[in-house]
């Protein structure tokens, strides 16, 4: 059965993140208040904040269609059905720090793949977003859209996006070996909008991640024409029994 059809609800995705990113940039401005989770990795109240905005925006938008969040419910009854796969603030250490590098990830999947994006870093005021395939886009501020499109690779002039925290040396030992020549570090999904974006053309990443870390990015880098698989090339799919992600790799379009 193919995946059905959800552009028409692309804006409304791109308001709930705008407003999720707004509430977390009103709550970076006071006071900020940090726990932690059992996994000792951090936990503020701008996401709690944006998980129960965005959640209740999907719930109003798409009643049947169960959400997925890091902050919220992490079970599925059937792993084959249409669900929406949410982080609501990616990169929380990046926040934290007040770097900038932090972002509001949505994603729709669908038949284990995802089909729709939207990243939104609210300190840049940059969207980044896909719908169907071949349409990939980004808003800076009040712009209007424009189209992005992953770029071709060119081997001698590679530029790689890596991990702020995560440059171990299989990272660094992979990228010596695809002769890469620039490498920049920046924390959450924007590592993948950027690809998409024609801006960087490689991201290694070898370590856990979540499902709910790449899948909009994900779905807006294969609508930009690029690509992330594992390791070996083959497909990652989505919905697995712990969420967790395989080593892979991202790319914009090569040769």
């Amino acid at each position: 059965m193919a995946p059905e059809p959800f552009d028409q609800t692309i804006d409304d995705l791109c308001d709930i993140a705008r407003r999720a990113g707004d509430a977390i940039m009103a709550i970076a401005a006071s006071s900020l208040a940090i726990t932690r989770k059992a996994d000792h990795s951090p936990v503020t109240l701008a996401d709690t904040t944006a998980n129960d905005l965005i959640v209740a925006g999907l719930t109003d938008l798409t009643p049947d269609i169960p959400v997925v969040s890091e902050e919220g419910a992490h079970i599925l009854d059937e792993p084959d059905q249409p669900f929406w796969l949410v982080d609501p603030l990616d990169g929380t250490k990046e926040f934290i720090a007040g770097n900038g590098e932090f972002t509001v990830n949505i994603a729709l999947v669908q038949q284990r793949e995802p089909t729709l994006g939207v990243i939104y870093a609210p300190a840049k005021d940059r969207m980044f977003f896909s719908s169907s395939p071949g349409q990939a886009f980004q808003q800076v501020g009040s712009a209007p859209p424009e189209r992005i499109k992953a770029r071709t690779a060119i081997p001698g002039s590679l530029v790689a996006l890596a991990s702020r925290s995560h440059l171990d040396e299989r990272t660094q030992e992979f990228l010596r070996k695809a002769n890469v020549t620039d490498i920049r570090q920046m924390g959450s999904s924007l590592k993948l909008a950027l690809i998409a974006a024609g801006e960087a053309d490689i991201y290694p990443r070898f370590g856990p991640t979540m499902e709910w870390d790449i899948a909009a990015g994900h779905a807006i880098l294969i609508a930009a024409g690029g690509s992330l698989t594992k390791t070996d090339g083959s497909p990652l799919h989505y919905a697995k029994s712990d969420l967790r992600n395989p080593d892979f790799v991202a790319r914009g379009t090569v040769r």
